[in-house]
């Protein structure tokens, strides 16, 4: 099935092996062919029809839905990760003395929101983390037993490393404290399951231009639903508010914000990248979340093997409970490893003191065998 698609969506694959999904993840060709079609639709504007770019929106919503097991009206639209952060950032009820821990080492978008709110006098800690530079659970269990500690904000997966935090066990810490728990998962969603039901997340936020194979300025965030009329929207979009669909009456203002999820966007959204974000989850749901993630287990073997021989480094988790589809090794000359793969046509990326490899449904075993080939001439 992945060899098929291999050659069917993603036939460059042939000449360049791209294991650099934790930066940008290729277009299949039937995503491609949506926003190609869709491009010749917005050269000719009298073609699209207000209904018809509703349902654009409303299927994305839909799919998006389906992709981490929420309910519709628990999704909104966004452009990228760091709207739907700001969003919490600037909607939960947190309170001057109160505090929001952050962990250390994680991705910009999920920091500087969150030091936004030290002018409100809101406490920011960033929370130390392991030797290896991951984030402490321990350290952060025991600070959710505070009760000033009002959010976690912290990836799924982290950028630099592959961590996988264990949201389970701190998402029942939060619960427990009544802490909210807000989480990026723009480097998760794609390369392993997510189902909200299972995992007691407030807020989750996700660009789609990585792991989810969509295009820049498509995504989504999922705000639960007994949180959507307790936040006030820092921002107002004009189609938050009830009554806007109807552009006929567009001047009869109604104060009062929808009582779902897209409270919160701000429009025009691109409907192009959405149509194609769509396309994207859907083949995505085809394929299955547990399947993709099994197979990328096995893609990951060569490296696993490797390291087990000695010829590299993994500074990547490997325990089966915090590992990932990410997978960093270091070689004792690191920077000559990187031009030699550049060399051989690899994409990775160096990224904290090591070379990232973030491997997709369209690579193979055989190309990680390759890699290993080539890190050990060096």
């Amino acid at each position: 099935m992945f060899r098929r698609l291999r050659d069917t969506e993603f036939p460059w694959t042939a000449e360049t092996t791209y294991l650099n999904n934790a930066s940008i993840g290729p277009l299949p060709e039937r995503t491609r062919r949506v926003i190609d079609a869709f491009t010749a639709k917005r050269a000719a504007p009298h073609l699209l029809r207000d209904r018809d770019l509703e349902a654009v929106l409303a299927d994305a919503r839909a799919t998006a839905a389906r992709f981490i097991k929420a309910d519709v009206d628990e999704i909104a639209l966004a452009t990228n990760t760091s709207f739907g952060l700001n969003v919490a950032a600037g909607a939960l009820p947190i309170k001057p003395g109160e505090t929001v821990v952050v962990s250390d080492r994680e991705f910009p978008a999920n920091v500087y929101p969150w030091l936004m709110l030290e002018q409100r006098d809101v406490d920011v800690e960033i929370a130390p983390t392991s030797r290896e530079g991951w984030p402490s659970e321990e350290y952060l269990m025991e600070r959710l037993r505070d009760p000033r500690v009002r959010v976690l904000a912290i990836s799924c997966v982290q950028f630099a490393s592959g961590y996988r935090a264990d949201l389970g066990r701190l998402g029942a810490a939060c619960r427990e404290n009544g802490t909210f728990l807000v989480v990026d998962a723009i480097q998760a969603l794609g390369q392993m399951p997510f189902d909200v039901t299972e995992t007691p997340v407030d807020i989750l936020s996700a660009g789609a231009q990585k792991w989810l194979l969509s295009p820049w300025g498509s995504g989504f965030f999922y705000v639960r639903r007994e949180l959507i009329e307790r936040l006030q929207p820092a921002l107002a979009g004009w189609m938050a508010f009830e009554g806007s669909d109807d552009f006929s009456h567009l001047t009869d203002y109604n104060p009062t914000f929808r009582h779902d999820a897209r409270r919160f966007e701000l429009v025009t959204l691109p409907f192009q990248d959405m149509a194609a974000m769509t396309e994207s989850l859907k083949l995505l749901l085809e394929l299955g979340a547990d399947h993709i993630a099994a197979y990328l287990r096995e893609v990951r073997r060569p490296l696993l093997e490797a390291a087990a021989r000695g010829d590299l480094e993994i500074t990547s988790p490997v325990d089966g409970v915090h590992e990932s589809s990410i997978i960093c090794v270091r070689t004792e000359r690191l920077v000559e490893s990187y031009h030699a793969l550049k060399q051989a046509g690899v994409v990775g990326a160096l990224r904290e003191g090591s070379i990232r490899f973030s491997p997709h449904c369209y690579n193979t075993v055989e190309e990680m065998e390759r890699v290993v080939e080539i890190l050990r001439g060096r």
